[in-house]
């Protein structure tokens, strides 16, 4: 990977190590049955789809938990990969998490009490007090892991979403030369929303131990700091977006808006191999047979919005009639989260409703809905995008959606994005067609407007998006975060980082 290109300024960095800290691991050790070989599986996970490559760029090192049923059998005693796979070169430790703990920390607290707290999806947060004892041990396990990394060396800790909250100021604890970095990639809600959580204080203050907190949207860093201003005894700067807690150590931590993308260039590079355009060719002869494909490709999550889209996709045959027999609609749904309960229930509700779509409105050869609820590549999914005629993106609330960003790039040139209004994407796509998923008959409409959109609208509508993601790439959105950081450091410490062992940085 040329790093010149990833990173249009490498030396953003001086001189400092990068450690990047997130929950989910960039790759698994996979084992699929006792007698199967051993596969490395990447996450279909956007996070970690979007951060690999500044760590490849960086020649970084990555803290995770582990997540492979069989990563112990590639990993050394303290926890490192040995021999990383060849798309893969960098340094990444597996945390091993006792299974009850992560039960209580991941199960419980994560997904549910923070997900459903951060979402305007509906579903109510529950808090039980073991939940949060072991998120408090789990954050401790990272931050520990951290300053075993990096001891007492000046290094960027770049740390990722809401598993970690409670890190920053953990790590600073430990780590008081470090430059500590975090991205919050879902929504904040407003202070009312976050007040319901009994460990709110604890939350916050865990996050203040940062130097920049990144959030996608301007409005959710506002959020945050309302949240602040009603929750603790702070001062904040808001022309300059900055917070500062009397008596905390830190210092200041500036807040900003990083709307994340995707590795632009990689994604076409891949969709325009020989491979690819046979695969392309497969998929269209397979499901497509002569028919508009339309797909949609998210996790198996009650926030994606994936039940009112079949109840639109079902009003679409009523409303439009002509329609009926000649669409397609792939639903490519990576199961998610399944030891919790709302998720297993939601799986189950989903599965009735496709059935029961096909069973009303399926003839001959042809099924309305056809669910591919199952772990599919990435690369195999940017293919999925280039042999679809549309797609549609239908989350109730997501902090910004990289499916959108990748469908942009990959695209064919005449295709379709139905796009959420309730993604951080729509606020840059607005060359797509905006739909309220909660608003079914609309949302019927607009899958009917998407599909007889004429052949020009559509091209022009598709070049102007695919021009956004390539001006505006993970590349640059790495370099601004970084930029910010050291821009940070300099306008409170009167130079561009602190000095190291030997001596000024760069």
């Amino acid at each position: 990977m040329d790093a010149g290109l990833l990173l249009p300024q490498p030396d953003l960095l001086g001189d400092r190590r990068l450690v990047v800290v997130s929950h989910r691991q960039p790759y698994a050790h996979v084992r699929h049955g006792k007698s199967a070989a051993v596969q490395v599986e990447k996450p279909p996970s956007g996070l970690t789809l979007a951060l690999e490559p500044i760590v490849v760029a960086t020649h970084g090192t990555w803290i995770a938990a582990s997540g492979g049923n069989a990563d112990a059998e590639f990993t050394d005693a303290r926890g490192y990969v040995r021999d990383p796979p060849p798309d893969s070169p960098y340094r990444l430790r597996r945390l091993t998490l006792p299974p009850s703990l992560r039960e209580d920390f991941y199960t419980g607290f994560a997904n549910s009490s923070l997900w459903p707290l951060c979402h305007i999806a509906y579903h109510q947060p529950r808090f039980e007090e073991k939940w949060w004892r072991a998120y408090q041990a789990v954050n401790e396990i990272f931050a520990q892991a951290v300053a075993e990394e990096i001891g007492g060396e000046p290094a960027t800790v770049f740390i990722q979403d809401f598993h970690l909250a409670l890190a920053p100021q953990m790590v600073r604890a430990r780590c008081p030369r470090a430059l500590i970095a975090q991205f919050w990639h879902i929504p904040w809600p407003n202070p009312e929303a976050f007040r319901i959580c009994p460990w709110r204080r604890e939350l916050l203050e865990g996050m203040l131990g940062n130097d920049l907190l990144g959030f996608h949207l301007s409005y959710h860093g506002m959020n945050f700091m309302e949240t602040l201003d009603r929750e603790l005894a702070v001062r904040i700067d808001r022309e300059h977006n900055l917070v500062s807690r009397p008596g905390a150590a830190g210092g200041l931590t500036k807040i900003g808006a990083f709307p994340i993308s995707v590795d632009a260039q990689a994604i076409i590079a891949s969709v325009t191999t020989i491979a690819a355009q046979q695969s392309v060719r497969e998929l269209r002869e397979r499901y497509a047979r002569g028919r508009q494909l339309v797909l949609t490709v998210e996790r198996m999550d009650y926030s994606k919005g994936i039940r009112e889209r079949l109840e639109a996709i079902q009003r679409l045959f009523e409303r439009h009639p002509q329609w009926r027999d000649r669409v397609s609609f792939v639903q490519i749904a990576t199961p998610s989260r399944t030891d919790v309960r709302a998720y297993r229930d939601y799986a189950a509700e989903v599965d009735h409703l496709v059935a029961e779509i096909n069973r009303r409105w399926g003839v001959r050869d042809w099924k309305p809905v056809l669910p591919l609820h199952q772990y599919v590549e990435p690369r195999q999914v940017w293919n999925w995008y280039l042999a679809a005629d549309a797609l549609i993106v239908s989350s109730l609330h997501d902090g910004m959606n990289l499916v959108a960003k990748e469908f942009a790039a990959a695209a064919r040139d005449d295709a379709v994005l139905l796009l959420s209004e309730y993604t951080g994407a729509a606020r840059e796509f607005r060359e797509a067609v905006l739909l309220n998923p909660y608003a079914i008959d609309d949302f019927a409409d607009k899958i009917a407007a998407g599909l007889e959109m004429p052949l020009e609208q559509r091209r022009e509508r598709l070049r102007r998006l695919r021009w956004r993601v390539l001006q505006y790439d993970i590349g640059a959105w790495a370099a601004d975060i970084l930029r910010a950081l050291r821009q940070h450091y300099f306008d409170n410490h009167g130079s561009a980082f602190p000095e190291n062992s030997g001596g000024g940085m760069a």
